[in-house]
Parts: structure tokens; C-alpha cells; sequence
């Protein structure tokens, strides 16, 4: 069976990417996203993995939550061993997206639903290396030749 790891932030992003919960049962997953009250409920229902959450209102702790996160996302593509990587984007789901094709992982980036005339900063950061980029608006496909619409997830 393949392994795939959906990877977001927390908040809207993992919103968007537990739409895709269909999808689970035909892969061995792992979800990893930002450690939060509000995500924590999520280990009873899922099969979840954590990055350290960054709030970037602080410039140490930002950066050193980046940093952790970096080793925390390689430790987790080397045990897990994933195919793919899908993500719905931000932080987290950049960083998982970068490292995971320096592991010769897929990567498929789904653009934010709020990103309605423009890539999101990692929607573009990503949009170079990515092997799948969706987004959720067909006027941007218009705009970025390699975007693919695949309607709303919410």
C-alpha cells in the first residue's frame, strides 16, 4: 500500500486538507501539522505526527520552531518512509514539501481556497518543484501554467 503524508499548518489550512478524508482509507497515512489545543484532539482519530508551533509574532521562537521542525520533518519522511506528500499549504506544509523532494517524494500542493487572484507565499515557493499543483480557483490557471483546478474542497 502506498504512504502518503498530508501535511498543513493548523487553522483553515487543515481545514481544507482533513476534506481530503476520503482519501485515507486508500493509503497508509500520516497527518502532520502544527502541535495546538485544537489539533491535539485530532491523535484520537487519526494518525497524526506534530511540528512544533511557531507563532511568528516572536522572531526567536519563530525561527527556533522552524529549525526544530526541520529536523522533526526529516526524522519523519526517513521513519515514515512516504511516496507522496500532499499539502494545503503554509509553513509546515512547505517545509515538509521541500524536504520531502530532496527525499525524491511526490509532492502535490493544493492551493488555498482564500487564495482567489495569487499564489500564497508557499504556493509559490513550492510551484517550482511541485509534480501536482492544484488550485481552487480556475482563473488562476491563467495565470500559472502549471495549476491544475480541481474545484473547491470546502
Amino acid at each position: 500500500m502506498k504512504k502518503v503524508i498530508f501535511t498543513s499548518s493548523s487553522g483553515g489550512h487543515l481545514s481544507e486538507l482533513l476534506k481530503l478524508e476520503p482519501l485515507f482509507s486508500e493509503y497508509e497515512y500520516l497527518i502532520v501539522t502544527e502541535k495546538t489545543d485544537v489539533t491535539e484532539k485530532l491523535k484520537g482519530k487519526y494518525n497524526v505526527n506534530f511540528f512544533k508551533y511557531g507563532p511568528n509574532k516572536n522572531i526567536i521562537k519563530y525561527f527556533g520552531a522552524i529549525i526544530y521542525n526541520i529536523y522533526i520533518c526529516i526524522k519523519t519522511i526517513i521513519k515514515f518512509k512516504p511516496n507522496t506528500i500532499v499539502t494545503t499549504g503554509a509553513q509546515v506544509g512547505g517545509i515538509m514539501c521541500f524536504f520531502g523532494k530532496i527525499f525524491g517524494k511526490k509532492i502535490i500542493y493544493i492551493e488555498s481556497l482564500a487564495k482567489v487572484d495569487s499564489l500564497s507565499k508557499t504556493g509559490k515557493n513550492v510551484y517550482y518543484f511541485a509534480d501536482k499543483f492544484y488550485v481552487q480557483w480556475e482563473n488562476l490557471c491563467n495565470k500559472y501554467k502549471k495549476a491544475e483546478y480541481i474545484g473547491r474542497l470546502m
